[in-house]
């Protein structure tokens, strides 16, 4: 299977610039499981600068960009490595994603590296993805988690809170999240009473919550998954009056959320991967009505799929192991910078000779082994909806 993978992938990929080129660009993302709220967006925002791309005909000379959907399920580490085989087998010349942690570690160790293909996450922020060895081939649009514990700790220690007890969903994500958030909070002189992980999907949390309620805290953070384990927990904690103000770090920020919970969840807090300013706001005027474009990782899949597209031009070929390294090169200065609805502008600066520093819609800056520098916005529910009140 591996071989015909291999065979399948080579022959899609043979770079060949023309107006009858098409390039395929696959977006794995959890369309159903534990984020599935998010993932439309996600897809669309993805799937905006494709079309933007396309309409422009300025890729490639002239070359036609096609988004292939597929599904990880989030937490389906088979699910997701079936669907990726899928993709290549599909002729992807690149995939956007994956989206959580742990499926994204599983397809880029069973499918991209085996069969040299490039991923760009938008939103899987585990630390443990910083240090893999990914030969090259994995870049995210979204910070670390090690960056969100920096940021959480900030969050809790302007609002004077002194303890906190701490839950997390049982996978990469949640325990590489809970970690960073207890380090930081202690090192800054804070106290985690309890950390304690839980399962999703279970249809009672009452024991997680009394031993979460009988350690004690200020308010509860709760590191999971705003459509499962997550929402579960926080559900228990308010009706047996165990905690009545939450911290919501990533996974739990989404519009379904207060939206599932009501207004006991109005003055609950926390952070979510963006920033505000000219990228933002032109991706949200160019979505309109469509979709949401603040939408949690929305910015992020924009970028990620412009990112793509921008290495390919650079590189004059949609092969990975030639536009892959151009990666770092367009993300960043020197270079004119380029925002949402700019797209074909860059492209053509690009066919030129020319440098671009692609800011986009989330700020793009990648460091490191290729991921985001993190820039956050701090969210608090109010009136039953997600407030940004600051950046960070």
């Amino acid at each position: 299977m591996k071989k015909l993978l291999l065979a399948s992938a080579a022959c899609a990929l043979v770079a060949s610039a023309g107006a009858a080129q098409e390039v395929k660009l696959g977006i794995l993302v959890g369309f159903t499981g534990p984020i599935e709220s998010l993932a439309e967006p996600m897809a669309k925002g993805a799937e905006l600068a494709i079309k933007e791309v396309r309409d422009s005909g300025a890729l490639l000379d002239g070359a036609t960009v096609t988004p292939v959907r597929a599904d990880t399920g989030c937490i389906d580490n088979g699910l997701a490595t079936s669907n990726a085989e899928r993709l290549i087998a599909d002729g992807v010349a690149g995939i956007i994603g994956g989206d959580c942690s742990g499926v994204t570690g599983a397809v880029l160790q069973n499918v991209a590296i085996p069969n040299g293909m490039v991923m760009i996450s938008p939103s899987a922020t585990s630390p443990g993805l910083s240090t893999v060895e990914d030969n090259d081939l994995f870049f995210r649009t979204a910070p670390s988690d090690a960056r969100e514990g920096q940021v959480m700790t900030e969050v809790l220690q302007d609002r004077g809170i002194e303890s906190i007890a701490l839950t997390y969903t049982n996978n990469d994500y949640g325990k590489g999240l809970a970690d960073a958030i207890k380090t930081n909070f202690e090192a800054a002189g804070g106290e985690v009473t309890i950390s304690a992980a839980h399962e999703d999907g279970k249809a009672d949390y009452s024991a997680e919550v009394g031993a979460l309620a009988s350690a004690g805290g200020d308010i509860l953070v709760v590191a999971g998954y705003l459509d499962q384990g997550g929402l579960g927990i926080i559900r228990a904690a308010l009706d047996s009056g165990a905690f009545d103000t939450f911290g919501l770090p990533g996974g739990m920020i989404g519009d379904s959320l207060p939206a599932n919970v009501g207004p006991d969840l109005n003055g609950s807090f926390g952070q979510i991967a963006g920033s505000g300013g000219e990228g933002i706001e032109k991706l949200t005027a160019m979505a309109g009505d469509a979709f949401d474009a603040t939408s949690p990782y929305t910015p992020e899949s924009y970028d990620a799929a412009a990112l793509f597209m921008f290495a390919m031009q650079a590189a004059g070929s949609t092969d990975p192991a030639e536009y892959g390294p151009k990666i770092l090169e367009v993300a960043n200065a020197p270079g004119e910078q380029i925002f949402p609805g700019e797209l074909a502008k860059g492209l053509e600066i690009l066919k030129s000779g020319g440098e671009i520093d692609y800011v986009g819609a989330s700020a793009v800056e990648l460091i490191g082994p290729g991921e985001s520098a993190g820039s956050y916005r701090e969210i608090e529910v109010q009136d039953g909806k997600n407030v940004t009140v600051k950046f960070r």
